[in-house]
């Protein structure tokens, strides 16, 4: 037998009220907060320390100003060239041949020697020519006699004009004859045609040299042709008479001066250059044909430029630049010289100095010596040593 309970509806029905959280765990947030926000705040106050130290110390502990050797910039008139190259050329040269074939019997030069114009060079063999030249004079001789008789006897109406003529064209052709026969010979005795320097030897005695054959080459090496060329734009600047100055890489601390003697009156319409030609004394016959030369056209002088030492001039592919001196007043009165880069238009250069078209004013000073130790702002000592003597550069544009 089940007993039933009966339950009260109010109390089956009222739902649980929630546990109040303890006041410890939101004690512990506050307290984790605070030291996260301490912890972030050390942090950022140590590296904030940090960072003024390192700057303060660096501001107290600046490096030593670098030594350098300056140059000022200078307004000067430099000359006015124009450089080219080409090559020397001789002014007289020939390959020696003979006129005539026949077998050679002599040779009268060494090879390398220096020659008159007429100097005996080879003989050819002649045997045959002699022995037609005698008798070609015998000839003349027996017909002169001829005539001299027929003339007389024509003179006293004891003969007739016809034999006069006869014995006058007898004579005539053996003194053709003559004159032929010593042509021949004269042709098989090879001459020097000028004075001159002879070359290698390319024939031997008892070789049979046909006419045209080379012998020996012959210079004249008392003057020389510089030739060169130049552009379309510079060919109006240029002028015969105007000086010209040589240099060969065989001898590069000597210079030979010479003038222009020759422009060609049309430009090439292939290059758009004009060929140019020098003369120039060659003492001592140092400069031969065929040589490297790097010519230099003195032009008339041009405005004054501004010009620095080569040495100072910094050459990149992102432009040319200079370091100029740059003086600051410090706190103690002292003057603190700094570097700065500055970049530069610069044009030709001459003598060891270049020409700058824009970036500098005469009497700026630039960094002549030291540049490559140097950023721009770096603090400066300048050296008292001289500067070290420049090489001469050729012009360059």
């Amino acid at each position: 037998m089940t007993v039933a309970t009966d339950t009260p509806p109010s109390a089956r029905s009222a739902p649980e009220k929630p546990r109040p959280r303890p006041a410890r765990t939101i004690r512990w947030f506050i307290i984790v907060g605070l030291l996260l926000a301490l912890l972030v705040g050390g942090i950022v106050g140590f590296n904030a320390f940090r960072n003024h130290m390192i700057a303060q110390f660096f501001a107290n502990n600046k490096p030593p100003p670098i030594t350098v050797s300056v140059a000022e910039a200078k307004s000067e008139v430099v000359p006015n060239l124009l450089t080219a190259v080409g090559d020397l050329a001789a002014v007289h040269q020939v390959n020696v041949t003979s006129d005539v074939s026949g077998r050679i019997t002599s040779i009268m030069f060494e090879a390398g020697s220096e020659v008159d114009k007429g100097a005996p060079l080879v003989q050819l063999y002649d045997a045959p020519d002699q022995g037609d030249l005698a008798n070609y004079k015998a000839q003349a001789k027996v017909a002169e006699l001829s005539l001299d008789r027929a003339k007389q006897l024509a003179a006293r109406q004891f003969g007739p004009q016809a034999t006069v003529d006869q014995a006058q064209a007898a004579f005539d052709q053996a003194n053709a004859g003559i004159a032929k026969t010593e042509a021949i010979i004269s042709q098989k005795l090879v001459r020097a045609p000028f004075d001159g320097v002879l070359g290698v030897r390319h024939v031997e005695v008892g070789q049979y040299l046909t006419a045209g054959t080379q012998i020996v080459t012959l210079t004249n090496l008392a003057q020389i042709y510089a030739n060169f060329t130049v552009t379309e734009k510079d060919s109006g600047t240029l002028k015969v008479g105007q000086a010209v100055r040589i240099k060969v890489d065989a001898y590069p601390n000597r210079q030979f001066d010479g003038k222009i003697t020759t422009i060609e009156p049309q430009i090439s319409a292939d290059t758009r250059n004009i060929r140019v030609q020098a003369t120039l004394d060659n003492p001592g016959h140092v400069l031969k044909p065929g040589m490297f030369a790097t010519t230099t056209v003195v032009l008339p002088d041009k405005p004054a430029v501004i010009t620095v030492p080569e040495t100072a001039v910094d050459y990149t592919l992102y432009g040319d630049s200079v370091y100029l001196i740059h003086e600051e007043k410090a706190q103690d009165d002292k003057t603190n010289l700094t570097a700065v880069r500055t970049f530069v238009r610069t044009g030709e250069r001459i003598g060891g100095r270049a020409v700058i078209l824009s970036g500098v004013k005469p009497g700026d000073r630039v960094v002549a010596v030291g540049q490559l130790k140097l950023q721009s702002g770096a603090a400066v000592a300048i050296s008292k040593d001289p500067l070290p003597p420049t090489p001469a550069t050729p012009p360059r544009y």
